[in-house]
Protein backbone atom coordinates (compact mmCIF):
# COMPACT_ATOMS: atom_id res chain seq x y z
CA UNK A 1 0.00 0.00 0.00
CA UNK A 2 1.25 3.50 -1.24
CA UNK A 3 0.84 5.55 1.83
CA UNK A 4 2.12 9.09 2.75
CA UNK A 5 3.01 10.75 6.11
CA UNK A 6 2.35 14.59 7.21
CA UNK A 7 5.62 15.21 8.94
CA UNK A 8 4.70 16.39 12.59
CA UNK A 9 6.88 17.46 15.21
CA UNK A 10 6.75 15.68 18.67
CA UNK A 11 8.69 15.64 22.07
CA UNK A 12 12.21 16.54 21.04
CA UNK A 13 11.82 15.30 17.32
CA UNK A 14 11.35 18.24 14.39
CA UNK A 15 10.13 17.45 11.02
CA UNK A 16 13.33 16.53 9.10
CA UNK A 17 13.66 13.78 11.57
CA UNK A 18 10.20 12.93 11.29
CA UNK A 19 10.99 12.46 7.74
CA UNK A 20 13.66 10.71 8.28
CA UNK A 21 11.88 8.37 10.70
CA UNK A 22 9.22 7.71 7.64
CA UNK A 23 12.07 6.85 5.25
CA UNK A 24 12.96 4.51 7.56
CA UNK A 25 9.48 3.27 8.03
CA UNK A 26 8.81 2.34 4.31
CA UNK A 27 6.48 5.72 3.53
CA UNK A 28 6.19 6.42 0.41
CA UNK A 29 5.89 10.38 0.91
CA UNK A 30 6.69 12.84 3.60
CA UNK A 31 4.24 15.94 3.33
CA UNK A 32 4.45 19.25 4.69
CA UNK A 33 1.79 22.08 5.71
CA UNK A 34 2.03 25.48 5.92
CA UNK A 35 0.20 27.88 8.27
CA UNK A 36 1.83 30.21 10.61
CA UNK A 37 5.25 29.69 12.21
CA UNK A 38 7.36 28.32 10.14
CA UNK A 39 8.22 28.47 6.33
CA UNK A 40 6.83 24.54 5.06
CA UNK A 41 9.37 25.55 1.55
CA UNK A 42 12.04 25.84 3.97
CA UNK A 43 11.04 22.39 6.08
CA UNK A 44 10.66 20.75 2.60
CA UNK A 45 13.96 21.21 1.58
CA UNK A 46 15.65 20.08 4.59
CA UNK A 47 13.47 17.01 4.48
CA UNK A 48 15.05 16.76 0.74
CA UNK A 49 18.67 17.09 1.62
CA UNK A 50 18.01 14.17 4.69
CA UNK A 51 16.85 11.37 2.95
CA UNK A 52 17.37 9.46 -0.13
CA UNK A 53 14.25 8.12 -1.72
CA UNK A 54 11.14 8.72 0.20
CA UNK A 55 8.89 11.59 -2.08
CA UNK A 56 8.68 15.00 0.00
CA UNK A 57 5.63 16.91 -0.98
CA UNK A 58 3.85 20.63 -0.17
CA UNK A 59 0.58 19.73 1.63
CA UNK A 60 -0.29 22.56 1.57
CA UNK A 61 1.20 26.06 1.06
CA UNK A 62 -1.21 28.61 -0.53
CA UNK A 63 -1.92 30.32 -4.19
CA UNK A 64 -2.21 33.64 -2.37
CA UNK A 65 0.92 34.82 -0.84
CA UNK A 66 3.94 33.71 -3.25
CA UNK A 67 2.85 34.16 -6.79
CA UNK A 68 3.28 31.78 -9.62
CA UNK A 69 6.45 33.05 -10.76
CA UNK A 70 7.78 32.07 -7.20
CA UNK A 71 5.95 28.94 -6.84
CA UNK A 72 7.37 27.58 -10.21
CA UNK A 73 11.06 28.88 -9.40
CA UNK A 74 10.35 27.01 -5.54
CA UNK A 75 8.96 24.03 -7.23
CA UNK A 76 12.04 23.63 -9.62
CA UNK A 77 14.48 24.09 -6.96
CA UNK A 78 13.18 21.57 -4.79
CA UNK A 79 13.21 19.10 -7.69
CA UNK A 80 16.54 19.60 -8.36
CA UNK A 81 17.05 19.72 -4.09
CA UNK A 82 14.97 15.88 -4.36
CA UNK A 83 16.79 14.46 -7.17
CA UNK A 84 13.57 14.59 -8.68
CA UNK A 85 11.46 13.63 -5.78
CA UNK A 86 9.32 16.75 -4.88
CA UNK A 87 5.57 17.32 -5.67
CA UNK A 88 3.83 20.76 -5.51
CA UNK A 89 0.42 20.38 -3.47
CA UNK A 90 -1.19 23.78 -3.60
CA UNK A 91 -4.67 25.07 -2.26
CA UNK A 92 -6.46 28.17 -1.30
CA UNK A 93 -6.18 28.27 2.23
CA UNK A 94 -9.10 30.00 3.94
CA UNK A 95 -10.10 33.60 4.31
CA UNK A 96 -9.17 33.96 7.65
CA UNK A 97 -5.13 32.83 6.83
CA UNK A 98 -5.07 35.22 3.86
CA UNK A 99 -7.21 38.38 5.20
CA UNK A 100 -5.92 38.31 8.75
CA UNK A 101 -2.55 36.78 8.08
CA UNK A 102 -1.18 37.41 4.63
CA UNK A 103 -3.51 40.96 4.44
CA UNK A 104 -4.72 40.19 1.04
CA UNK A 105 -8.15 39.67 -0.08
CA UNK A 106 -9.23 36.87 -0.18
CA UNK A 107 -10.89 37.05 -3.98
CA UNK A 108 -12.40 34.68 -6.46
CA UNK A 109 -10.57 31.79 -4.86
CA UNK A 110 -11.27 29.27 -7.00
CA UNK A 111 -10.30 31.55 -10.17
CA UNK A 112 -6.86 32.15 -8.35
CA UNK A 113 -6.37 28.41 -8.08
CA UNK A 114 -6.89 28.11 -11.85
CA UNK A 115 -4.85 30.59 -13.02
CA UNK A 116 -2.17 29.93 -10.83
CA UNK A 117 -1.75 26.27 -11.58
CA UNK A 118 -2.02 27.36 -15.40
CA UNK A 119 0.50 30.01 -14.84
CA UNK A 120 3.05 27.80 -13.38
CA UNK A 121 2.72 24.78 -15.83
CA UNK A 122 3.43 28.02 -18.68
CA UNK A 123 6.49 28.88 -16.60
CA UNK A 124 7.37 25.21 -16.52
CA UNK A 125 7.52 24.24 -19.55
CA UNK A 126 11.11 24.49 -20.02
CA UNK A 127 10.81 25.59 -23.98
CA UNK A 128 12.00 28.72 -23.91
CA UNK A 129 9.71 30.62 -25.29
CA UNK A 130 8.99 33.83 -23.62
CA UNK A 131 5.99 33.12 -20.87
CA UNK A 132 2.87 35.56 -22.46
CA UNK A 133 -0.38 34.91 -20.10
CA UNK A 134 -3.12 36.99 -19.73
CA UNK A 135 -5.79 35.68 -17.14
CA UNK A 136 -8.55 37.69 -15.51
CA UNK A 137 -6.35 37.82 -12.44
CA UNK A 138 -3.08 36.91 -12.95
CA UNK A 139 -0.60 37.85 -15.95
CA UNK A 140 2.66 37.31 -17.39
CA UNK A 141 5.09 38.69 -20.27
CA UNK A 142 8.55 38.50 -21.23
CA UNK A 143 10.25 35.97 -19.41
CA UNK A 144 11.33 32.39 -20.65
CA UNK A 145 10.22 29.36 -18.92
CA UNK A 146 12.48 27.09 -17.11
CA UNK A 147 12.84 23.54 -17.14
CA UNK A 148 11.39 21.16 -14.93
CA UNK A 149 8.53 18.65 -14.38
CA UNK A 150 7.10 18.89 -10.85
CA UNK A 151 3.91 17.13 -10.17
CA UNK A 152 1.23 19.38 -9.14
CA UNK A 153 -1.71 18.71 -6.71
CA UNK A 154 -4.41 21.11 -5.62
CA UNK A 155 -6.84 20.57 -2.59
CA UNK A 156 -10.16 21.55 -3.91
CA UNK A 157 -13.33 21.07 -1.34
CA UNK A 158 -16.33 22.57 -3.29
CA UNK A 159 -17.53 21.42 -6.44
CA UNK A 160 -16.41 24.03 -8.56
CA UNK A 161 -12.55 23.62 -6.92
CA UNK A 162 -12.86 19.93 -7.93
CA UNK A 163 -13.28 20.51 -11.50
CA UNK A 164 -10.39 22.71 -11.36
CA UNK A 165 -8.27 19.47 -10.13
CA UNK A 166 -9.70 17.65 -13.06
CA UNK A 167 -9.20 20.52 -15.57
CA UNK A 168 -5.36 20.66 -14.39
CA UNK A 169 -3.92 19.09 -11.40
CA UNK A 170 -1.56 16.00 -11.44
CA UNK A 171 -3.81 14.90 -8.09
CA UNK A 172 -6.10 16.13 -5.61
CA UNK A 173 -5.81 16.60 -2.15
CA UNK A 174 -9.38 16.06 -0.02
CA UNK A 175 -9.49 17.19 3.49
CA UNK A 176 -12.82 16.13 5.27
CA UNK A 177 -14.73 15.05 2.82
CA UNK A 178 -16.31 11.90 3.91
CA UNK A 179 -14.60 8.84 2.86
CA UNK A 180 -18.40 7.81 2.44
CA UNK A 181 -18.48 10.40 -0.01
CA UNK A 182 -14.94 10.71 -1.49
CA UNK A 183 -16.08 8.65 -4.99
CA UNK A 184 -18.69 10.58 -5.40
CA UNK A 185 -16.82 13.95 -5.05
CA UNK A 186 -13.88 12.26 -7.47
CA UNK A 187 -17.21 11.91 -10.45
CA UNK A 188 -17.21 16.11 -10.60
CA UNK A 189 -13.20 15.84 -10.98
CA UNK A 190 -13.16 12.91 -13.60
CA UNK A 191 -15.76 15.20 -15.38
CA UNK A 192 -13.68 17.50 -16.03
CA UNK A 193 -11.14 15.53 -16.76
CA UNK A 194 -12.66 14.36 -19.70
CA UNK A 195 -14.10 17.39 -20.64
CA UNK A 196 -10.25 18.47 -21.28
CA UNK A 197 -9.64 14.88 -22.93
CA UNK A 198 -7.63 14.00 -19.91
CA UNK A 199 -7.45 10.10 -18.45
CA UNK A 200 -9.75 11.04 -14.73
CA UNK A 201 -7.47 7.11 -13.68
CA UNK A 202 -4.37 9.36 -14.21
CA UNK A 203 -4.83 11.94 -11.04
CA UNK A 204 -3.89 10.25 -7.69
CA UNK A 205 -6.44 10.86 -5.44
CA UNK A 206 -4.57 11.54 -1.93
CA UNK A 207 -6.59 12.48 1.10
CA UNK A 208 -6.07 13.65 4.09
CA UNK A 209 -6.05 10.73 6.90
CA UNK A 210 -6.64 12.26 10.55
CA UNK A 211 -5.51 9.24 12.63
CA UNK A 212 -5.12 8.84 16.29
CA UNK A 213 -4.07 5.41 17.23
CA UNK A 214 -3.15 4.93 21.18
CA UNK A 215 -3.10 1.65 23.43
CA UNK A 216 -6.17 4.03 24.93
CA UNK A 217 -9.60 3.91 22.94
CA UNK A 218 -10.66 6.17 24.51
CA UNK A 219 -7.74 8.70 23.99
CA UNK A 220 -7.52 8.25 20.30
CA UNK A 221 -10.97 8.85 19.39
CA UNK A 222 -10.71 11.84 21.68
CA UNK A 223 -8.14 13.40 19.97
CA UNK A 224 -9.83 13.04 16.48
CA UNK A 225 -13.04 14.97 18.19
CA UNK A 226 -10.88 17.79 19.12
CA UNK A 227 -9.70 17.43 15.58
CA UNK A 228 -12.51 17.46 13.51
CA UNK A 229 -13.91 20.04 15.93
CA UNK A 230 -11.23 22.53 15.15
CA UNK A 231 -11.90 22.23 11.27
CA UNK A 232 -15.53 22.25 10.96
CA UNK A 233 -15.94 24.99 13.82
CA UNK A 234 -12.99 27.36 12.11
CA UNK A 235 -13.36 26.83 8.42
CA UNK A 236 -16.50 27.33 6.36
CA UNK A 237 -15.35 25.40 3.53
CA UNK A 238 -14.36 22.20 6.50
CA UNK A 239 -17.52 22.81 7.61
CA UNK A 240 -19.37 22.53 4.09
CA UNK A 241 -17.47 18.98 3.33
CA UNK A 242 -18.39 17.40 6.32
CA UNK A 243 -22.12 18.29 6.40
CA UNK A 244 -22.54 16.67 3.18
CA UNK A 245 -22.53 13.52 5.52
CA UNK A 246 -23.48 15.46 8.65
CA UNK A 247 -25.11 18.10 8.08
CA UNK A 248 -26.98 18.53 11.40
CA UNK A 249 -23.96 17.76 13.52
CA UNK A 250 -21.61 19.90 11.43
CA UNK A 251 -24.09 22.85 12.33
CA UNK A 252 -24.25 22.03 16.51
CA UNK A 253 -20.55 21.72 16.08
CA UNK A 254 -19.56 24.82 14.64
CA UNK A 255 -22.14 26.61 16.39
CA UNK A 256 -20.08 25.42 19.88
CA UNK A 257 -17.28 26.74 18.44
CA UNK A 258 -17.60 29.46 17.48
CA UNK A 259 -19.21 30.78 20.55
CA UNK A 260 -16.40 29.67 22.73
CA UNK A 261 -17.56 26.24 23.95
CA UNK A 262 -15.01 24.01 22.54
CA UNK A 263 -15.26 21.45 24.69
CA UNK A 264 -18.97 20.92 23.74
CA UNK A 265 -18.05 21.31 20.15
CA UNK A 266 -15.83 18.41 20.39
CA UNK A 267 -18.02 16.02 22.43
CA UNK A 268 -20.49 16.74 19.64
CA UNK A 269 -18.49 14.62 16.92
CA UNK A 270 -20.18 11.35 16.71
CA UNK A 271 -18.30 8.01 16.84
CA UNK A 272 -20.13 7.84 13.10
CA UNK A 273 -18.09 10.90 12.36
CA UNK A 274 -14.60 9.70 13.57
CA UNK A 275 -15.14 6.23 11.51
CA UNK A 276 -16.16 8.74 7.94
CA UNK A 277 -13.66 11.44 8.58
CA UNK A 278 -10.88 9.24 10.11
CA UNK A 279 -9.08 6.45 11.52
CA UNK A 280 -8.73 5.90 15.50
CA UNK A 281 -8.28 3.16 17.89
CA UNK A 282 -6.01 0.56 19.03
CA UNK A 283 -2.61 -0.17 16.21
CA UNK A 284 -4.35 -3.03 15.12
CA UNK A 285 -7.76 -1.64 15.16
CA UNK A 286 -6.27 1.66 13.11
CA UNK A 287 -4.20 -0.55 10.72
CA UNK A 288 -7.74 -2.51 9.73
CA UNK A 289 -9.31 1.10 9.14
CA UNK A 290 -6.93 2.00 7.21
CA UNK A 291 -6.78 -1.19 5.17
CA UNK A 292 -10.45 -1.07 4.79
CA UNK A 293 -10.56 2.50 3.50
CA UNK A 294 -8.26 2.15 1.01
CA UNK A 295 -9.68 -1.36 -0.30
CA UNK A 296 -13.52 0.34 -0.78
CA UNK A 297 -12.84 3.56 -2.30
CA UNK A 298 -10.77 5.12 -5.40
CA UNK A 299 -7.61 6.36 -2.71
CA UNK A 300 -4.16 5.95 -4.70
CA UNK A 301 -2.18 7.29 -1.00
CA UNK A 302 -3.67 7.77 2.14
CA UNK A 303 -2.15 10.49 3.65
CA UNK A 304 -1.88 9.96 7.28
CA UNK A 305 -2.07 12.94 9.37
CA UNK A 306 -1.33 12.98 13.66
CA UNK A 307 -4.26 15.65 14.56
CA UNK A 308 -2.08 18.51 16.27
CA UNK A 309 -4.12 18.12 19.87
CA UNK A 310 -2.12 15.19 20.00
CA UNK A 311 0.15 13.74 22.90
CA UNK A 312 3.94 13.03 21.88
CA UNK A 313 3.43 9.66 22.80
CA UNK A 314 0.00 9.39 20.39
CA UNK A 315 1.86 11.17 17.42
CA UNK A 316 5.05 8.50 18.01
CA UNK A 317 2.27 5.40 18.14
CA UNK A 318 0.40 6.55 15.24
CA UNK A 319 3.62 6.88 12.96
CA UNK A 320 4.54 3.36 13.68
CA UNK A 321 1.65 1.88 13.91
CA UNK A 322 0.34 2.96 10.31
CA UNK A 323 3.37 2.83 8.19
CA UNK A 324 3.59 0.66 5.28
CA UNK A 325 5.68 -2.02 6.60
CA UNK A 326 3.05 -2.87 9.49
CA UNK A 327 -0.28 -2.66 7.13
Amino acid sequence: MDVGLMVTAFGDVDLADVAVRAEDRGYDAAWVGELWGASGVVQATEMACRTDEIRIGTAIVNVYSRSPAVLAMTAASLEEASDGRFTLGLGTSTATAIERLHGMAFDRPVRRAHETIELIREFTAGDGEPVDYEGELLEAADFPSIETSVPIYHAGLGSANRRVVGRLADGWIPHNIPFSRLDEAFEEVADAARERDREPGEITIAPYVPSAVSDDRSEAHDTLRRHVAYYVGSGEGYHRAVATNFPTEADRIADAWRSGDKGVAADAVTDEMIADLGVAGTPDEAREQLRTLVAETGIDQPIVVVPAPASSEVAETTIDALAPERL
